[in-house]
């Protein structure tokens, strides 16, 4: 079955009255794909309240469940942040929607996924094929493309974002899209003002021609990357086997960044951009190869003992993690690497 009749179904499901809460990851592919929903539940007349992740964060955080179950949902819809076997809050009816390799659905739950299509939808792209199917929502398809830019580029192959380009000048989504993703990528994490101007947006120009406290906090957001991407593009690669990891101390997220830029250099290995200053007392990476190796296998092969949610997710190219130093060190002596790569309170051994 279609994301549209799914999700019409699982609207069915609850009571008119039910109180949802739609909780979305804080890159613009969950932005997008949370502002979607929520703006469609308003529309059609249900009680609705929006958060996102924060810095660290995933769906099964205990500050996240905590915050959530706080909110009093009848209902929950989590997006853009995978899947798992347990629930987020016990008892409560839950609709996952993502695009990410699927671990697992808990009781009570249902997933409508995008993983193994080609091309693979976005979190974004799914949420807007679900909620056309119960309003008219043709105003918010250019949210859908500013998932799609986010997470696929320019070159995805979807008739959507031609009709939005068709209707904006490209330029305008991709700037739109940098400032969204700036504020989860800063060294505050903090992605609820890029939620709030998406919210109540008509165009992308309302993102990115706005001079509104929340469009200011995002341009403040993407300098404060761009200086951090400059410092850290300037580190070279170290190998073991297959393996080329970049290091790099900063609180802002752009590990993932530089991931990609060595990706495109390093073809022949799996390329690790890792971070010793993203949040203490946490070594976070992001991993990148080519279609000849399954990240998550990988990683799941060399694990360490230490690990939670936060590990070896995502995308069969595209994954990563956050460790304890006990458990980065574990990990890379796994992977070869020497006492270089050691990490005591945030510092080389």
């Amino acid at each position: 079955m279609s994301p549209g009749p799914r999700f019409r179904a699982f609207l069915e499901r609850v009571s008119p009255e039910t109180h949802f809460v739609v909780l979305c990851h804080s890159d613009a592919d969950g932005l997008a794909a949370g502002a979607i929903f929520t703006r469609t539940l308003e529309r059609i007349g249900r009680s609705v309240t929006a958060t996102v992740t924060g810095k660290g964060e995933g769906a099964w955080t205990p500050a996240v469940r905590g915050q959530v179950a706080a909110s009093n949902p009848g209902a929950l819809i989590v997006t853009d942040l995978g899947s798992r076997p347990e629930p987020v809050v016990p008892g409560v009816p839950m609709l996952l929607v993502d695009h990410h390799r699927p671990l697992g659905v808990a009781p009570n739950a249902e997933l409508i996924t995008g993983y193994g299509e080609r091309p693979t939808p976005t979190s974004g792209l799914l949420a807007y094929w679900c909620c056309e199917a119960v309003a008219d929502i043709a105003d918010l398809k250019w949210i859908a493309a500013l998932s799609i830019l986010s997470d696929l580029g320019d070159e995805a192959e979807f008739t959507l974002l031609d009709e939005v380009r068709r209707q904006f000048r490209p330029a305008l989504l991709r700037e739109a899209t940098t400032l969204l993703n700036a504020a989860r990528r800063s060294s505050s994490g903090n992605a609820r003002p890029a939620l709030d101007i998406l919210l109540r947006a008509r165009t992308p120009e309302d993102i990115v021609n706005s001079h509104s406290p929340e469009a200011d906090y995002l341009r403040a957001c993407k300098a404060e990357v761009n200086a951090a991407f400059t410092e850290a593009k300037k580190a070279a690669p170290k190998f073991s086997g297959p393996v080329a990891i970049i290091r790099m101390h900063t609180p802002c997220q752009v590990h993932p960044l530089v991931a990609q830029i060595w990706r495109t250099r390093l073809r022949k290995y799996i390329v690790m951009a890792v971070n010793t200053g993203f949040r203490p007392g946490y070594v976070h990476f992001s991993a990148r190869c080519g279609p000849e190796t399954n990240l998550i296998d990988f990683l799941r092969a060399n694990a360490p003992a230490d690990t939670d949610e936060g590990y070896g997710h995502g995308h069969d190219q595209a994954s990563g993690g956050a460790l304890t130093y006990a458990a980065w060190n574990e990990f890379v002596q796994k992977l070869g690497f020497g006492p270089e790569m050691l990490v005591v309170e945030e510092r080389v051994a």
